[in-house]
């Protein structure tokens, strides 16, 4: 259990850095905003529209019962005998058996308290609806509600213990259930006021006949209509999302494609593909891309004009160089000094010359310099011959100057087959991320000691034994001119020397 916690926590961290790790992209924000504002703003409209919808059809559906009360109003009567209704209404659903429309009557007048001038309401009533004279009430829905009329379409169906009596002249919206079944229901109460027996009888507050008209309806008109609008709703709301989604990708690759060739076009200059940013860019591009040209346009000047400023710089002082060596009186002392010095002026002229400081910019394919050495090498050490097999990886780059990757190969090739005893090995690999080559012999190998002090600051470059001479210090001094690592270590393969030297990008 322990175990398996741990497990999905790391997977959750990992979860969460993959994430953080896109949401630096820009790419990702403009897609994650995008999706959050349709995802979001969708549903929101839609519930919205949909709930705008039922109370538009609640509204109708008041309004049509609205009408239903006044038309059954207008045709309801009431004298001292009670309420007098036609036998048939105007509106055929209310004669139709359960038909879904009804109408009730309901009063809060008893019959003891109407029969109180000349006993009028004598209790007889008339329990079949098809009458059209109700005397009295004894259907009760509680204590201070009865029913005094009720449509035929009502035949066979139970009313609940109570309806809505709003105050008189005012209506009430609201729903029932009949049957288990929802129904929406309008209430307005009126009063009616009776005629006097006697003219000279004063109108008294028991004159006054309250009634409690309720329509109702089946709610299942309302709600298949509600249904049928929220599918079609949410049906097309689902293919304008698609189609937003669609339309937001297709603006967002439009929007950010400038950016995409941006980064073409610099990756091209960073492998040493093209020299400048040639494509037209939109305004808040077009500045950026001219300040870039301009900044690898004056570093390129630069690096050329400080270059011949140190090959003219070597020829002015190879020559005394060359004079003095050519002196037939020179001791042979002084002769050695002359050509360590213009040993020193050649190694230290290859460090200024590195191309190092701008290698962003450059790139060039290994296997155009590692083909020439491999197929020249061998013409050198022909005594014995000497056997340089590669194994390079042919997109390999290396994000530099191809003179500097010249004197880093050449001098370790060359070492190597110095040191060889038959067989040099040359293999590359290349990642977007890193570049690892390796230079193996099978001749006897490297000291221990003598690997100490090879990385040791301050070391001589003439110090070396043979095999593994000045060109180490010039191929180490290139190496962290490019923040790269050098190691030396045995070949598994030869069982000599071998040489590894890896770059991260």
């Amino acid at each position: 259990m322990h175990h398996l916690i741990n497990l999905i926590s790391r997977h959750s961290m990992f979860s969460v850095s993959r994430l953080a790790t896109a949401m630096h992209s820009l790419k990702a924000r403009l897609i994650v905003s995008a999706l959050l504002l349709i995802l979001i703003l969708m549903p929101l409209i839609g519930f919205g529209l949909n709930d705008a919808f039922k109370q538009q059809v609640k509204s109708a559906s008041l309004n049509e019962l609205k009408a239903y009360v006044y038309a059954v109003l207008a045709v309801t009567e009431v004298d001292r005998d009670g309420i007098i209704m036609p036998e048939v209404l105007l509106e055929n659903q209310f004669n139709v058996i359960q038909s879904g429309l009804y109408a009730v009557i309901t009063t809060s007048k008893s019959p003891e308290k109407t029969a109180k001038n000349n006993e009028v309401f004598d209790a007889k009533f008339i329990e079949s609806p098809e009458k059209t004279t109700t005397k009295g009430n004894l259907n009760r829905l509680n204590q201070t509600q009865r029913i005094a009329w009720r449509s035929s379409s009502l035949l066979g169906i139970e009313l609940p213990n109570s309806l809505p009596t709003p105050v008189k002249g005012q209506g009430q919206f609201s729903e029932v259930k009949l049957n288990g079944q929802p129904h929406l229901i309008y209430s307005f109460s009126v009063s009616f006021e009776l005629p006097a027996l006697d003219s000279k009888e004063p109108q008294q507050s028991n004159n006054r006949f309250p009634i409690t008209i309720h329509i109702i309806k089946n709610q299942t008109e309302f709600q298949q209509q509600v249904s049928q609008f929220t599918q079609q709703l949410w049906r097309w709301l689902m293919i304008l999302m698609g189609l937003l989604l669609v339309i937001q990708m297709a603006w967002l690759w439009w929007t950010l494609k400038p950016l995409s060739s941006l980064e073409t076009e610099l990756s091209a200059i960073e492998n040493g593909k093209a020299n400048q940013l040639t494509r037209l860019y939109p305004t808040e591009l077009q500045a950026v891309a001219q300040q870039l040209n301009t900044l690898l346009n004056t570093e390129q000047n630069q690096r050329k004009r400080y270059r011949n400023a140190l090959s003219d710089l070597a020829h002015s002082l190879k020559t005394p160089l060359a004079v003095i060596q050519s002196q037939v009186d020179l001791s042979a002392e002084s002769f050695e000094q002359v050509s360590h010095i213009n040993r020193i002026i050649g190694h230290q002229l290859k460090r200024a010359q590195s191309a190092a400081g701008s290698a962003w910019h450059l790139g060039v394919p290994v296997v155009e310099v590692s083909d020439k050495l491999v197929r020249n090498l061998p013409k050198i050490y022909n005594q014995p011959p000497i056997v340089i097999e590669q194994a390079v990886k042919r997109d390999a780059i290396f994000k530099g100057d191809q003179a500097d990757l010249s004197e880093i190969l050449g001098n370790l090739l060359d070492n190597a087959c110095k040191a060889a005893k038959s067989k040099v090995l040359l293999s590359v690999t290349y990642n977007p991320e890193s570049l690892i080559m390796q230079v193996e012999d099978d001749g006897n190998g490297i000291d221990e000691s003598l690997k100490t002090q090879i990385f040791e600051r301050g070391i001589r470059a003439d110090s070396y034994k043979v095999g593994h001479g000045i060109g180490l210090a010039i191929v180490r001094d290139l190496v962290d001119s490019y923040h790269g690592q050098l190691s030396i270590g045995r070949s598994e393969l030869l069982g000599g020397a071998r040489f590894t030297i890896s770059f991260k990008y």
